[in-house]
């Protein structure tokens, strides 16, 4: 504003600039001008004033005007402070209603929260007519009982919550609930009651009444939680009953099962070394009349099977019908897989419909088939005292480990300590029998046997015993078994090696321990793992007895030759070139003697090879390891001869065709 100012005020300085300076130049006398100025502004002075007077009446109009407005504007200030103080008090009572209107809002709430609690403490504190009618009249198995027993247990679990709070609205109904508890307690305790006396029955089907009582396992409960006292006689009298039940029921069943045994068992005298005269009977007879000795598994190893492992239980009266005859291991199993199919469904509904679990479930179990598994138990035991069938025993072993995986499966640990002690009553007894069979090999003469060259038969039944032993034992390995097969196995390797030593000839011997050996061997590649150590280990004899016989059948044909290719070799060896030179004539005679006789050698070897081995398949082998050893010798000799000697003797080409014959025939 002030820079606008001076703008303003530039003008006026300039002009009287110039009228100061033009009265300056015109030599103007300044009080002369000064005098003429005042009269001037007078002048006008006094114009002004004329033009004032002359509006004067609208300057009084005016003026007028203005204090009406004045006196207006006071009455609306007047107005407007009346309407302040009312917008004041009005702005008090909306605050106090405000605050009235919260305070009802939180006297509802508080209300509305206390309404369903208590609505909830009066139905729960209630007992209605139905409730009375349901648990009174309604018949225990209905619907409506059972609804209006749930009901009647929340209103007992209620007034108890109630009693530790003390509160006395509680004691209006106490005697009501109590009555009804004690009458729904009485007619569960009739019905349950009525229900384990079916079991009692003869003939029933226990599983009927026990999924009856399962559709009504709270009944159980309800008395558990009200009346322990009645719950324990319950219990009481389902242990008795169903202990009594299956004790009678598995005491007929073994009596039965036991008469469909073979008549002809294995005694003291059919142990693996005693001698097999023919006068007994050492033979299982089945209906189709097949003969397998107790060293022989045959097919009772199908037991073990999963689709016989879980077959239906041998049924007496209908196998007494079809003359039908088992081995112990069959009926063992029949009688084991009732008792695990009894015992897992026992267990199950022990713990579901008695609400019982861990040790307090086992307990109970054992109460209920305590008694059955001692028969069983004691069963099993005299039957073992006098058995000397191993693989009946070893059988059973395996049926047992097997039942306890299913049982295992199917979550019931409650027979394991069963299983346990069955093993322990089998285990010793098999050791025993197994031992004996050993010892028996040990003490047994050969001298008392016939010069046979055949496989012996002591040796067919360790090779069918030992099959029988490692299949069975291939899934569940045994430190025991194992030490009791080396044992074995030691014996009989030692036993063969005593029979071979009452034939005078060192190719009689041979013949007589690869017969042996070769029968083994078949046996357990064709019955057990090809690479079991015991294969193995007859594999490697027979190679060496095949070896050697080899060079014990051709040394009459061609032991010259032989000999020679094993001296002039170890000449060669030793550098000795001219030792070998002098040989010359002798091996010329050599040739001589292979040009004119090898045929008529290959031809007698065949013979020979083949009367000697009743297996073809044996006696085409070692003919062609005896052929292979042949050729090889041979080769050998003709690169020992001078280049006169191998031109005299017979082409190669002639011989490999003559030995091709041979193998054509019987490869």
């Amino acid at each position: 504003m002030l820079g606008k100012r001076i703008l303003d005020d530039e003008p006026d300085h300039a002009l009287e600039d110039e009228v100061v300076q033009e009265v300056l130049k015109e030599g103007t006398d300044l009080r002369q001008y000064s005098h003429q100025i005042e009269l001037e502004l007078r002048e006008v002075e006094n114009q002004a004033i004329k033009d004032y007077t002359k509006e004067s009446t609208n300057i009084a109009h005016l003026h007028n005007q203005i204090s009406a407005c004045d006196k207006i504007l006071e009455r609306m200030e007047t107005m407007l402070l009346g309407f302040q103080s009312d917008l004041g008090s009005i702005s008090t009572e909306i605050l106090c209603l405000q605050k009235k209107s919260i305070e009802m809002s939180q006297k509802l709430q508080n209300r509305q929260a206390v309404r369903a609690p208590i609505a909830q403490f009066i139905n729960d504190l209630a007992v209605s007519e139905d409730l009375i009618v349901g648990v009174v009249e309604a018949p225990v198995a209905e619907k409506d009982f059972i609804t209006q027993l749930k009901v009647l247990n929340q209103k007992i679990n209620f007034m108890k919550e109630q009693t530790f709070k003390d509160t006395r609205s509680s004691q209006d109904v106490r005697d009501i609930v109590e009555k009804l508890k004690l009458k729904a307690i009485a007619k569960i305790r009739a019905y349950l009651l009525e229900q384990i006396s079916k079991f009692r029955k003869p003939n029933a089907n226990y599983q009927v009444p026990q999924n009856n009582m399962l559709k009504f396992k709270f009944f159980f409960e309800f008395i558990m939680t009200n009346e322990r006292n009645v719950a324990e006689e319950i219990c009481a009298e389902y242990v008795d009953t169903m202990g009594k039940m299956y004790y009678s029921y598995f005491k007929a069943y073994y009596s039965r099962i036991s008469k469909l045994q073979f008549e002809e068992h294995a005694s003291k005298d059919d142990l693996m070394g005693i001698e097999d005269t023919g006068s007994r009977g050492l033979f299982y007879k089945t209906p189709l009349k097949n003969k397998s000795t107790v060293f022989t598994i045959g097919s009772r190893g199908e037991v073990l099977t999963p689709d016989g492992l879980e077959a239906p239980i041998i049924v007496p009266h209908a196998a007494q019908k079809c003359d039908a005859r088992y081995p112990f291991e069959a009926l063992f199993r029949s009688e084991q897989y009732a008792l695990v199919d009894n015992s897992c469904r026992e267990f199950l509904f022990i713990c579901e419909f008695f609400m019982m679990g861990g040790s307090a479930a086992l307990e109970f179990f054992d109460q209920v088939m305590g008694k059955t598994l001692h028969l069983l138990i004691k069963n099993l035991d005299a039957y073992v005292q006098d058995c000397y069938d191993t693989i009946a025993l070893f059988l059973s072993v395996h049926i047992i480990l097997r039942y306890q995986l299913l049982c295992h499966k199917r979550a019931v640990p409650a027979l394991d300590h069963y299983f346990d002690t069955l093993q322990g009553i089998i285990w010793p007894r098999f050791e025993y029998v197994f031992q004996q069979n050993i010892q028996s090999v040990r003490d047994c003469d050969p001298t008392k046997f016939g010069k046979e060259m055949r496989p012996h038969y002591i040796t067919r039944r360790y090779a069918e015993y030992s099959a029988a032993i490692l299949g069975i034992s291939e899934n569940f390995p045994n430190d025991l078994v194992t030490r009791l097969l080396a044992e074995l196995q030691e014996e009989v390797e030692l036993f063969i090696l005593r029979m071979a030593a009452i034939f005078q000839l060192r190719k009689e011997q041979l013949i007589f321990l690869i017969n042996n050996y070769d029968m083994v061997l078949s046996v357990l590649t064709e019955r057990t793992r090809e690479n079991s150590k015991e294969a193995e280990c007859f594999r490697d004899l027979l190679t060496s007895r095949s070896a050697e016989y080899v060079e014990e059948i051709l040394s009459p044909h061609f032991g010259g030759l032989m000999q020679f290719v094993k001296e002039g070799e170890a000449l060669t060896d030793k550098n000795q070139l001219e030792e070998l030179k002098k040989q010359e004539k002798k091996a010329l005679a050599l040739v001589q003697a292979f040009n004119a006789n090898w045929k008529r050698s290959l031809e007698d070897l065949n013979k020979e090879v083949l009367t000697s081995f009743s297996n073809l398949v044996t006696a085409s082998s070692l003919l062609q390891l005896a052929l292979t050893q042949l050729v090889h010798y041979y080769h050998r000799f003709h690169k020992l001869l001078s280049p006169t000697g191998r031109g005299q003797l017979t082409n190669i080409h002639h011989i490999m065709v003559e030995v091709k014959k041979y193998k054509t025939s019987f490869s």
